[in-house]
């Protein structure tokens, strides 16, 4: 039997990444899990992974910034499962390039990236509470950031935008509790995805990043695994909890490693 036989899962942003390793992890566990994206063609590849390795999973297009799609995402739980017991928000983005300073940003940029980081797992929160309290409690799991304790600087929204994200996870939890969900957040440091691919933007960027964590560069296998245990009753003592699984990075940080390669 699996930790999580039983459980219905929402992951938003599972089409790619730590959001597609965690989706396979869940429905591993045993969870049916509800796969959502704003790009469809990763997120169909990822259900059928899961259903192809014998895990139950179906497809929702959800673009998290709209909060009528996230409303959608919801429902489908209710109609297709009848429960919702694990929501992990994982949907975000962190946009290319260097004029991400506050002065310099576009506030169109700014918007986006508060829109679908933060708004959006506040509206998928919204509108699954009420679903996972009428199932009988369960598990919230965001995905914050090392940025959101140790910004790198010039990337003003993304480390604005994930820093909420913590704090949203906080201030929900005792409210949460009452209605026997738990909420908590994860910070990975930098994960060896296409999305950070943008932030190195090269070999020698990426060796020195990876120099910054005391373990080395991270996997998404090895978030997803801690995704699971914060879905799992092996959590039930944590809520509120935001947690540092990045690798030694915002212990370790070397700032010197980075300069040379304009990051601060």
């Amino acid at each position: 039997m699996g930790m999580l036989d039983g459980k219905i899962a929402i992951v938003t942003g599972a089409g790619s990444g730590l959001g597609r390793a965690s989706a396979v992890a869940l429905a591993a566990a045993g969870a049916s899990v509800i796969v959502s994206d704003a790009v469809d063609d990763g997120g169909v590849e990822t259900t059928v992974r899961i259903n192809d390795a014998g895990g139950i999973a179906v497809y929702q297009h959800c673009d998290v910034s709209i909060a009528a799609e996230c409303a959608a995402l919801v429902e489908i739980a209710r109609s297709e499962f009848g429960a919702l017991h694990i929501l992990h928000n994982n949907a975000g983005v962190a946009w290319p390039g260097r004029d991400n300073f506050a002065p310099d940003m576009d506030p169109a940029v700014w918007d986006k990236v508060i829109s679908i980081n933060l708004s959006g797992t506040f509206y998928c929160c919204h509108y699954a509470v009420p679903l996972m309290a009428a199932s009988g409690g369960g598990s919230i799991i965001n995905t914050a950031s090392s940025m959101a304790h140790t910004p790198l600087g010039g990337l003003d929204g993304y480390a604005a935008s994930k820093g909420g994200v913590a704090l949203l996870t906080k201030s929900m939890s005792p409210n949460a509790g009452r209605l026997k969900i738990r909420v908590n957040a994860i910070s990975p440091g930098y994960v060896d995805t296409p999305m950070n691919e943008m932030i190195w933007g090269n070999d020698d960027v990426k060796h020195a990043f990876n120099l910054g964590h005391a373990t080395g560069l991270q996997s998404s296998d090895e978030i997803a695994d801690l995704v699971v245990f914060l879905a799992s009753d092996h959590s039930r003592s944590l809520t509120g909890a935001v947690l540092n699984c990045d690798g030694g990075w915002t212990a370790f940080k070397q700032p010197d490693l980075l300069r040379g390669f304009g990051v601060e």
